[in-house]
């Protein structure tokens, strides 16, 4: 069984990285767990570079957190203005215990101009979003995609889909 540390306690996350390591290696069983690290950029990142690099601090930092695991995965949520508009994205970098590393990330889509605003206003995207859709704490639950889909894309289905296109260097480690 592969030992597997998701560098967040989240839950959505954790099963995110979970189904997408199932989907990738269906034959093999893995345990996973959660650590809480820190991702060394802002708490929300405001844009491409800055979610990829929080990514990749987090499975750097889980790695040293928990020792001896086979795969390190970190997800960071971002967000990047792109003229009046704002859209959203994840980025997940998977890192195995020998240190090959494997990257992806979500698909974008644009947050509606209230959300936009409040984040404007110094708010996090999931603060602004709960605000918005009148929930409490749906960054563990559905997430913005979930209220904006709904749920025809959950916050983990849109995750799991980004693990899966990480792990495409373990998948082919002939060509990586």
């Amino acid at each position: 069984m592969k030992k597997i540390i998701v560098a967040s306690t989240n839950p959505v996350k954790i099963k995110a990285a979970q189904d997408g390591f199932q989907r990738m290696f269906p034959g093999e069983e893995f345990e996973v767990a959660g650590v809480s690290v820190a991702s060394g950029v802002s708490d929300q990142p405001m844009d491409d570079q800055e979610t990829y690099q929080g990514a990749l601090n987090r499975a750097n930092n889980a790695s040293q957190a928990s020792p001896g695991a086979d795969f390190y995965v970190g997800l960071e949520g971002g967000i990047e203005a792109k003229g009046d508009d704002m859209e959203a994205f994840a980025w997940m970098v998977v890192r195995s215990r020998d240190g090959k590393t494997g990257k992806g990330r979500t698909g974008s889509f644009f947050l509606p101009q209230r959300v936009v605003e409040l984040i404007h206003e110094g708010k996090e995207l999931g603060e602004a979003d709960d605000i918005v859709f009148a929930q409490t704490n749906s960054k563990q639950a559905n997430g913005t995609v979930g209220n904006l889909t709904g749920d025809a894309v959950t916050r983990s289905s849109y995750y799991t889909e980004a693990v899966v296109l990480a792990l495409i260097p373990f998948k082919n480690p002939e060509l990586y």
